[in-house]
């Protein structure tokens, strides 16, 4: 079965002490930093970040969540997208290619109904080959 979240993320009021936590308590269980950012730093294993800590400094005690969402491939994140938006949720970004994360990364982000970031995301993208969209 596959995963239905790929990776997901949360705001740290204290960033700095969020860092140290997470560097020590990940460690003993083999994840690593294996991205970072500056103001956000990404945990996994192999390669992938599936745990994600940010600077949440200002944001109050209702920080917002982030869970991305497994998708087949650049049609299902359209169609996500699409899906979302028709139901009145808030787009974050449209879909696209995010070279700044890896060459093959295709997602599109939006707001849910309690205000948290969630998006689709595939992995498999081919830069130039993107699937044409009606999104704005």
């Amino acid at each position: 079965m596959e995963a239905v979240i790929d990776h997901f993320g949360i705001n740290c009021a204290d960033y700095a002490a969020s860092r140290e936590f997470y560097d020590r308590v990940l460690g003993v269980l083999g994840y690593l930093r294996v991205m970072d950012v500056g103001p956000a730093i990404g945990y996994g294993r192999d390669g992938h970040p599936a745990f994600w800590i940010a600077d949440g400094t200002g944001m109050g005690p209702n920080r917002e969540v982030h869970v991305a969402f497994a998708a087949a491939d650049e049609d299902a994140v359209h169609a996500f997208y699409d899906t979302a938006l028709s139901l009145g949720a808030e787009s974050l970004h449209a879909p696209r290619l995010w070279p700044e994360y890896h060459p093959g990364y295709y997602g599109a982000f939006v707001r849910d109904p309690d205000g948290n970031n969630v998006e689709a995301v595939f992995h498999g993208a081919q830069p130039g080959a993107q699937a044409p969209t009606n999104s704005a």
